[in-house]
């Protein structure tokens, strides 16, 4: 099974060393670019962590790892509580979430033209013409670098909440009809059930990604949110939408394998805002 995303932004181990993670705080945004602060980040968007946790995966000496922890604490990107089972201890959590990443390795080369270029003025279709703008913001942001899937899953689970009253159906078959009419009847894409253990769904001509440069990497982080957040209510518990094939992966389809998950909370946050030091 591919990469499972955790609920405060993309699981896993942080990027390249020049790139620089942005997050959202209850005071706004901040930039992350020191290795060993995106490292603990990284550490705090899997779950909570005692400070003798943080120092092992850190990889450095406990004054080091202090004064991170009391910079990012600062700055309101993490806070922490006192254990419950040793009061001697600390507890650290994130206060926000992972908006985005801005990233040297990552940018791509494509023309912006060539998305224009594919859409037919006068053709009385709304959707193509605002799919061309949805994919030519995100293709403009990734040719310098910004990826801002985070955010995109986010955004998807608000769209989520507010669809699900429109797709409901206690029955699980019924649920996913309802999601497959309402995605063609919006131009959204068309949607098979390929499987159901796991359930897995398979997403023709997604207005997502079905014109985005073939980067090897899943794409559809929007689309993720919302499927997120629909079955997450029809189940009643966390579940993710995890997207294992893409066609900026090359295929030809996107998929998706709907799981549970530990963690299905996510704070909404500000936008970022540009001027902010990275800390």
């Amino acid at each position: 099974m591919e990469q499972r995303m955790a609920a405060r932004g993309e699981a896993g181990r942080p990027g390249p060393n020049g790139n620089i993670d942005l997050y959202s705080t209850p005071d706004g945004a901040r930039a992350v670019g020191n290795p060993v602060r995106r490292v603990i980040l990284a550490a705090l968007r899997e779950r909570e962590c005692t400070f003798e946790e943080i120092v092992a995966l850190a990889g450095r000496a406990k004054s080091t790892v202090s004064v991170h922890l009391q910079d990012l604490a600062v700055a309101g990107v993490i806070g922490s509580r006192a254990d419950p089972a040793d009061a001697r201890r600390k507890i650290f959590f994130l206060t926000g979430d992972l908006v985005g990443t801005v990233s040297t390795e990552d940018r791509i080369a494509d023309a912006l033209s060539a998305y224009a270029g594919a859409y037919q003025a006068g053709s009385g279709n709304p959707f193509a013409f605002y799919n061309l703008i949805f994919r030519t913001v995100r293709v403009a942001l990734m040719q310098e670098g910004i990826l801002i899937d985070p955010l995109l899953t986010r955004a998807g689970k608000w769209i989520g909440e507010e669809l699900y009253p429109a797709v409901a159906d206690p029955e699980t078959g019924r649920f996913c009809a309802n999601i497959a009419l309402f995605w063609e009847e919006h131009r959204l894409g068309r949607i098979e059930v390929a499987g159901t253990e796991p359930l897995a769904l398979l997403v023709y001509d997604c207005f997502e990604c079905a014109d985005l440069p073939v980067t090897g990497r899943p794409a559809c982080a929007f689309d993720s949110g919302i499927l997120r957040e629909l079955f997450s209510r029809h189940y009643g518990r966390p579940t993710a939408a995890i997207e294992t094939r893409c066609y900026s992966m090359g295929f030809d389809h996107c998929r998706f394998e709907v799981v549970p998950e530990d963690d299905g909370g996510e704070r909404g946050e500000r936008r970022p805002d540009p001027g902010q030091e990275t800390i």
